[in-house]
């Protein structure tokens, strides 16, 4: 399994200070939450997109290349690429840069967004959100397999003799998850191709997200990429941890009540009783997120959420610490007991490079026997 975080970028009031960080601060400090995941021994860090205050990740490959220069291991994802206000050709573009310039360490997480103002000012109407997804995904795809694109949309202009510069690293697209909280069809979409399924999971019940995941896993099965167990996906959580559990609940409750993401709603313990909050010790953390297979079954990836609300930086390097040191270990080691051995592990550039390599042997090689050798 990978572990790692995602970011939605919100610049926001310190409610136990009075104070909020400058843009420019919060992007620094955005950059720093990041470096610090790859030090801690997180496998990904994701960061949102978004075009409205209070946030600010409006260019996430921007954001993602300078920290790919900072950086030497960790994956570099989106949390959210809107594939409905973007162009595709951008899309395509912007990712095979970051690619070549990460060494390979790039994936993608596709969503239609949900922010109705943003669709006009990118020229489209949210009342087309899934039609969009759908053709302009196609042509994603198209983009980064075909050297020459032809291509006659419904929705967008059309392409005559299109060639994708530069091309993905390797010739092997970046990894793609379709993320979602409660967009069956985003679902449907990613397993029709055999992509990974991101189920956002932070502000919705277990029980729905255990219908979208078997609704993904049954659906890949019937196009006919594999068992139902062999799907591919991606869980979101969020947390917020001290040593000891009540001190973690008296430190976050402000920033709780004033969050831009769910702020001014329930009470802090009737959230985290209906989502999968959980604001705790490192043991309760533990504790809860083993209990996401028992109603998603085994997955792939598990991003949690930490640098929200107006918390300081300071103790969200501290959580990546928590999250390093005694959360992640013990996850990676009960994860994987009574893991099957058919359930693949997360897609990397390295695995899809192989996979491809494997593919491309002629079927004499492989039926050579070792004395012909």
């Amino acid at each position: 399994m990978q572990f790692g975080i995602f970011t939605v970028g919100d610049v926001t009031t310190d409610p136990t200070t009075g104070t909020a960080p400058t843009e420019a601060e919060r992007i620094r400090a955005t950059v720093a939450i990041a470096r610090k995941a790859e030090e801690a021994g997180l496998d990904v860090f994701a960061t949102g997109e978004h075009h409205n205050p209070p946030f600010v990740p409006s260019s996430p490959t921007t954001l993602l290349g300078y920290i790919a220069g900072q950086t030497e291991r960790i994956i570099l994802s989106t949390s959210t690429t809107l594939i409905t206000t973007n162009d595709p050709v951008k899309i395509a573009e912007d990712f095979s840069v970051l690619q070549h310039l990460s060494g390979g360490r790039t994936d993608v997480m596709l969503g239609r967004g949900n922010t109705g103002p943003v669709y006009p000012w990118f020229g489209q109407d949210i009342r087309q959100a899934v039609p969009l997804t759908v053709e302009h995904y196609g042509l994603l795809r198209r983009l980064w397999r075909e050297e020459v694109v032809d291509s006659e949309g419904k929705l967008r202009s059309a392409l005559q003799g299109f060639t994708l510069v530069p091309r993905p690293l390797d010739d092997i697209p970046p990894f793609v998850w379709h993320g979602s909280i409660r967009t069956p069809e985003v679902a449907e979409l990613a397993a029709y191709f055999g992509d990974g399924f991101f189920a956002n999971h932070i502000f919705w019940p277990t029980s729905h997200t255990q219908s979208m995941v078997r609704m993904y896993r049954r659906r890949f099965a019937h196009y006919g990429h594999g068992a139902p167990e062999q799907a591919i996906v991606g869980l979101g959580g969020q947390v917020f941890m001290r040593r000891n559990s009540q001190e973690a609940v008296n430190e976050f409750r402000p920033y709780f009540d004033n969050a831009p993401v769910y702020g001014h709603g329930p009470s802090l313990e009737d959230f985290t009783t209906l989502t999968p909050l959980t604001v705790g010790s490192p043991a309760q953390v533990i504790e809860r997120t083993l209990g996401f297979r028992d109603y998603t079954g085994d997955y792939q990836r598990q991003l949690f959420l930490v640098d929200h609300a107006g918390l300081p930086l300071k103790t969200v390097l501290e959580q990546l610490d928590l999250l390093g040191e005694e959360v992640v270990p013990v996850l990676r080691k009960e994860f994987a007991v009574g893991r099957p051995a058919d359930v693949p592990p997360a897609p990397t550039h390295e695995s899809l490079l192989r996979a491809r390599r494997s593919e491309e042997k002629s079927p004499s090689d492989e039926e050579e026997g070792p004395e012909a050798r």
